[in-house]
């Protein structure tokens, strides 16, 4: 029988202590070459010349676009001078996880510098949701008493932020856009091509109605869109940084999937977090029936997360169960294994079971 123990010096507030057993730890070492030969986040060839171009052209546009907001009383072009600056505040982070990404896991920092992304990427969605709460007052004072807008220098820098969108966007996605940190920007950039149209519709009709709260009102529809993507990069990031698991992985069900395999009879101490963004990592302690293949389980059961839900950063501590832990009862009772008794989570056992 196999056996170790779990709880001595972890190497992760989830994972369990390896003392040379049948665990084994799959995920790749920081050039992203391991047991499973999978790479994460942004490739080292991914092309930042790119990323540099479309940040040039944002950059330059949103502070030309904050000029002549100021010059033509427009709120619709100011707001979108503070989304254009969200875009490129996503472009930073993506050119920074490239940066951090080819870095190894050293000293204290054993997964690196990864997660450095996550947390710029909650600060860029406060700032969103700030800057949305002071645009939305705005609007509404100047819906309330609208100031003179010069229609026809809303329409033309809306035209003009229109074409700079669509070549931004056209140089990242020429860019390695397998980082989500990428594929952020770019959708990012395509959320602000949005918004330009709506101020463009706005500055035409200031042209030719003279309904001055047209500016206004497209000020609003890219506050709505500055909320929804504020919101989800809180969200998201917030899941990240308090662990939770994806939002597309169940981890009952992956547990209920793992003691599934025969000769697995119990899952317990299943964790799954997610690392960084398109990172997620899991961690559990497997039994199995005396005559078990302890290494082949193992093996067999990360060949199975990686296919079905695409985890390969994997620490399966796999172990024979004692005939105690064979006879069918409650989770917990009668067992001789301390460690079993107190499983940290809900503990996954062949037929029904509480969760």
């Amino acid at each position: 029988m196999e056996t170790r123990d779990t709880h001595d010096h972890p190497p992760h507030p989830h994972a369990p202590h390896d003392h040379g057993t049948a665990g084994h730890e799959g995920h790749a070492g920081p050039e992203g070459h391991g047991h499973g030969g999978h790479s994460h986040g942004v490739a080292a060839d991914a092309d930042r010349r790119w990323l540099g171009i479309a940040l040039g052209l944002i950059t330059g546009f949103m502070a030309i676009e904050v000029v002549i907001g100021v010059l033509a009383h427009s709120l619709a072009l100011i707001s979108d001078a503070a989304h254009m600056l969200t875009d490129a505040v996503s472009i930073v982070l993506a050119l920074i996880a490239m940066r951090l990404a080819a870095r190894p896991a050293r000293g204290g920092f054993t997964y690196g510098l990864k997660r450095a992304e996550i947390l710029s990427a909650q600060a860029n969605g406060l700032t969103l949701l700030l800057l949305a709460v002071w645009l939305a007052y705005e609007a509404v004072r100047r819906l309330l008493d609208p100031p003179p807008v010069e229609g026809g220098l809303v329409l033309v820098t809306a035209l003009a932020g229109i074409v700079v969108n669509i070549v931004a966007a056209w140089c990242i996605s020429k860019a390695n856009r397998t980082s989500l940190a990428v594929e952020g920007a770019y959708q990012h950039i395509l959320n602000d091509l949005f918004a330009f149209i709506g101020t463009a519709v706005a500055g035409l009709i200031v042209l030719t109605t003279g309904f001055r709260q047209a500016d206004s009102i497209a000020s609003l529809v890219v506050v709505v869109l500055m909320v929804k993507a504020g919101y989800g990069l809180v969200r998201e990031s917030g899941r990240i940084l308090l662990e939770a698991a994806p939002a597309h992985v169940d981890p009952d069900t992956v547990g209920d999937r793992l003691v599934g395999q025969p000769p697995v009879t119990e899952v317990h101490d299943l964790h799954i977090w997610t690392i960084t963004s398109g990172q997620a990592a899991l961690s559990a302690h497997v039994l199995v029936a005396p005559e078990g293949d302890c290494h082949a389980v193992r093996r067999d059961l990360e060949a199975l997360l990686a296919k079905e839900y695409g985890i390969t950063h994997t620490t399966l501590q796999v172990d024979h169960a004692q005939d105690s832990l064979l006879t069918v009862g409650r989770p917990g009772e009668d067992r001789a294994d301390p460690h079993c008794a107190d499983a940290h989570g809900p503990v996954h056992r062949q037929g029904p079971h509480d969760h």
